[in-house]
């Protein structure tokens, strides 16, 4: 049964691939839809299906983990790989997050890409994308988790590039590839260090060798700590952290369903799983849990900097998952992987129902991502402007919301441990993000329209295969946090034992709980727990009165003199991409250039150069062969005296 979780998705693919996408199978458009759309949905329910039953029977048969191995995979000297998969309690919140919300993402598909000609191209690409991510989180050792790791950048690559006629889009597939090619340079000298180190690849070996404390002894800090950190660089590349988040807001360009896949539950928490599952090598190394969770204060910060003043839609909600994977990295970046795992868990749903949510605008508003051309959509879209505001609510942290329990415990846990100034900063973005995304809200649904005749004549509330999931997803937005609320909120209302996802995702973590600095308690649980509802709730208020009360304030504040250079580098990125050109990719066409030069005239130029001397010689003994008889019988003549005196003088 495990294996058919991974391997039903790469069956779907197989069966859509080969006889529908190619034309082996030739029948009407819409039978060809209706076939294709129940062959890609139930390629990825099954596996959904069968994860629910494992987890139950992980958790009432009172089991730790299932195994399941196939056959030796890799067998070179000391190296000894199986084939297998592991469900435990980490990687089954993971299949569960990507099987189900993979499953609405699918049928949010049908309605969404019902128009286009590559039908079944585009729902064999999403089942190998959920196959190579399943193999990712269910792999029991490096290698296998790898190959899930390669195997998603490819087929993100194949989705974020799937109108590859629209060579922007191409771009934007290539620019994903080749930055998570950098991250992946690093994932893979981790792994090559941790098999120099522990001589296995295995995680029950690695783990169980990295938890014995005598085994440690022996094994210098900087050995650990350099596995840590490069595992680190895979995260940031995969995870969009700084500063290789820049292929994430170019991802876009892909359809909308493939950026809701995307980047609400699966490939870019990848990262998170990772050093989550690893949790043992950063836990013995202070050096690297500080590198992670400063790197992801910044990235949170920086992101939700630019997502005030973007225009486009679907790249509000791109900066805002760069951001929303800081705060996941500071959880794990500083111990506390229950956290980290459970934002995790309430972003894909809340994440998901705003990525579908602005898909749903775009195809009422025939392609329109431009916000500046929305406002007053409530009335014409009101299921979608319902969840869409639900899961604006959940992700800015209002409280029995989904995000309101997890953003809270990282920013919780950030204050105890003592990173004081990181979980300043933290709240500081917990307030712009309340802000940006109401901001976001307000321009697409509320206030004066802006929508053209033209538009307005076609705009139109989604078809049901596209609302159940947003409803849904909106559902899971509001109770998806009950499973983790904070203990101290459960012994307030004299309720014990509520924060069920900690001590689940706890159980198959090796490691000790350290801390960073000494923990402290200036403020108490509730104090904290208050501060992050303020900001959530200034966030919103700003956002309320600058967009609704007030809109001429806005043009006043980015037109005057002292804001506007802020407006307009936040509005620019910061010219990150601009910065990122003219050093490194102006430089390697460049390099480029050189090597074509040394390729064409020194190594094609000696080939040449040996060709011609062979012709230039050929051509000299070709004058010889002239056709006369006469001369050829003169030659011989001439050949055959020489012959013979080389003979007498021999003989004398």
């Amino acid at each position: 049964m495990l294996f058919a979780i991974v391997l039903v998705p790469l069956i779907g693919a197989f069966i859509n691939g080969i006889f529908f996408s190619s034309g082996l199978i030739k029948t009407d458009k819409e039978t060809e839809r209706k076939i294709v759309s129940l062959i890609g949905c139930i390629s990825i329910l099954l596996p959904a299906l069968i994860a629910s039953f494992l987890f139950y029977s992980l958790i009432y048969d009172d089991s730790s983990e299932i195994v399941q191995t196939s056959f030796i995979w890799l067998v070179s000297g000391d190296l000894n790989v199986s084939f297998g998969f592991l469900f435990d309690n980490i990687s089954a919140v993971m299949t569960l997050v990507i099987t189900w919300v993979g499953f609405l993402i699918h049928v949010y598909s049908i309605g969404y890409m019902r128009k286009d000609k590559s039908y079944a191209r585009y729902f064999m690409y999403l089942n190998l994308f959920i196959f190579f991510m399943l193999v990712l989180v269910l792999g029991n050792n490096f290698p296998l988790m790898f190959v899930g790791w390669e195997g998603v950048g490819l087929a993100s690559y194949l989705l974020i590039g799937f109108w590859f006629d629209d060579t922007q889009k191409a771009y934007a597939g290539r620019k994903a590839f080749v930055v998570n090619r950098i991250g992946d340079f690093g994932f893979l000298i981790a792994i090559f260090l941790i098999f120099f180190v522990f001589g296995s690849l295995n995680y029950s070996d690695v783990f169980s060798q990295a938890a014995d404390h005598s085994f440690m002894e022996n094994i210098p800090m900087v050995s650990i700590t350099a596995i840590a950190l490069l595992l680190f660089v895979g995260a940031v590349g995969k995870s969009a952290q700084f500063p290789l988040y820049v292929w994430l807001p170019d991802a876009m360009a892909g359809p909308t369903p493939v950026s809701a896949l995307i980047h609400a539950a699966t490939m870019v928490t990848a990262g998170v799983y990772m050093v989550t599952r690893c949790a043992v090598f950063f836990s013995n190394s202070p050096t690297a849990q500080f590198v992670v969770v400063t790197v992801a204060v910044i990235t949170a910060f920086f992101a939700a900097t630019i997502a005030l003043s973007q225009t486009d839609i679907k790249k509000v909600l791109a900066y805002s998952t760069i951001s929303q994977l800081g705060f996941m990295f500071m959880g794990v970046g500083i111990g506390a992987y229950a956290a980290g795992m459970f934002h995790l868990v309430t972003h894909a749903f809340f994440k998901a129902v705003l990525f579908l949510g602005a898909g749903s605008v775009i195809h009422a508003m025939s392609d329109e991502q431009d916000v500046r051309k929305m406002g007053g959509l409530r009335k014409y879209l009101p299921i979608t402007s319902k969840t869409f505001l639900i899961g604006t609510f959940a992700i800015s942290g209002l409280p029995l919301l989904s995000g309101f329990f997890s953003k809270d415990q990282i920013l919780g846990e950030l204050y105890e441990r003592g990173f004081t100034i990181h979980w300043i900063i933290a709240l500081i973005t917990a307030l712009l993000t309340a802000l940006y995304m109401m901001r976001l809200y307000f321009l697409t649904f509320e206030g004066k329209s802006r929508v053209s005749e033209a538009v307005m004549r076609k705009l139109h509330e989604s078809p049901s295969t596209m609302t159940i999931p947003l409803v849904v997803l909106a559902v899971l937005s509001v109770i998806g946090g009950f499973v983790g609320i904070p203990k101290f909120i459960g012994e307030f209302f004299g309720i014990h034992n509520v924060n069920i996802f900690k001590e689940f995702i706890w159980g198959p973590i090796l490691v000790e709980q350290h801390h960073l600095i000494s923990t402290h308690h200036f403020l108490g649980h509730w104090p904290l727990l208050i501060l992050s509802v303020i900001a959530a709730l200034l966030g919103i208020g700003i956002a309320y009165y600058l967009y609704i009360l007030k809109p001429k304030t806005v043009n006043k504040i980015t037109g005057n003199q002292d804001f506007a250079p802020l407006y307009s580098a936040s509005n620019s990125k910061w010219y990150v991409d601009e910065i990122y050109e003219n050093s490194f990719i102006v430089l390697f066409k460049e390099l480029s250039k050189l090597s074509y030069y040394f390729d064409s005239r020194f190594v094609d130029g000696m080939v040449n150069y040996i060709a011609d001397f062979v012709s230039y010689v050929a051509g000299g003994f070709s004058k010889f062969q002239s056709g006369l008889v006469r001369l050829y019988t003169a030659i011989m003549a001439v050949g055959a005296i020489a012959v013979l005196i080389l003979i007498l003088f021999s003989f004398n």
